[in-house]
């Protein structure tokens, strides 16, 4: 394939200027709106998806919340 044959086959109005666009214009939007959660590199070869992640930090709290409650019973007085 020679460069210098191709047709430029992308109708005008979706030929854009980039030279015109606002770099980070909806940036701050996007923090405020969205929760990214960056993992560490040895913790992300361990999750794969968010799916994963979210089971175990659920199953976590769910054991705090066991452990927890074991603690924090009051004990009877024999």
């Amino acid at each position: 394939m020679n460069p210098e044959n191709l047709e430029d086959d992308l109708r005008p109005e979706y030929d854009f200027d980039f030279t015109k666009a606002i770099r980070g214009k909806y940036y701050q939007e996007y923090t405020q709106n969205s929760n990214i959660i960056v993992l560490d590199p040895d913790i992300a070869a361990v999750f794969h998806n968010s799916k994963a992640v979210n089971t175990a930090l659920r199953s976590m709290l769910a054991f705090a919340k066991q452990t927890k409650n074991l603690i924090n019973e009051p004990t009877s007085a024999s």
